[in-house]
């Protein structure tokens, strides 16, 4: 199986790399879209600022590259929230793929949100084998509110998206890398669509 994880200097890449090892896969990390194009799993991963990481995606030409994939697409964190309409972050548009504008939390909560919580209304064959309430691990400031694109939630102040599902586009808050057995799981799921 041929897995890409899109290299654009915004990511977690090697925890998302040895992760794939893990589980008995290997996968290349690159920005080359011929290589991206002709992957059988894509992972867009990202950490840090939306805007100067959506700017690094308009460099190299992967903002308009990404939202045409037909394969099967997993944004993690900051790359499910860029795969959104757009962000508060920064006043930053999306790559529109999910319908929703992402949210800062409030000042009613401790943000960012750091550590583990519980992810619920589970509605995707991504959480095959994933009860309801089990633990992912969480860093965020932003949310994407409940939307018909919502295939999981979790509760931090407000119910908020954990998990997107349109068409081949899939996106998680929390960073499968670092929940665990369920986290593996999940990322397993994603390998085996």
């Amino acid at each position: 199986m041929n897995i890409v994880i899109v290299n654009y200097g915004a990511g977690n890449i090697q925890s998302i790399k040895f992760a794939i090892q893990r589980l008995g896969f290997k996968a290349v990390l690159s920005n080359d879209p011929e290589e991206i194009k002709a992957a059988d799993k894509v992972i867009f991963p990202g950490v840090g600022e939306a805007s100067s990481a959506m700017k690094k995606l308009k460099e190299s030409g992967l903002d308009t590259l990404i939202p045409t994939l037909k394969q099967p697409v997993l944004g993690i964190c900051l790359g499910m929230q860029l795969m959104c309409n757009s962000t508060e972050e920064g006043e930053t548009q999306g790559l529109g793929i999910f319908d929703v504008d992402v949210l800062r939390f409030n000042s009613d909560v401790k943000v960012p949100q750091i550590g583990w919580n519980q992810i619920e209304s589970l509605q995707s064959e991504l959480f095959n084998d994933v009860r309801e309430s089990d633990y992912i691990y969480l860093v965020h400031s932003y949310y994407a509110p409940v939307t018909a694109d919502t295939v999981a939630t979790t509760n931090y102040g407000v119910t908020y998206s954990t998990a997107l599902h349109k068409n081949n586009f899939y996106g998680t808050q929390f960073h499968p890398e670092k929940s665990s057995e369920v986290g593996e799981q999940i990322l397993k799921n994603f390998l085996a669509l």
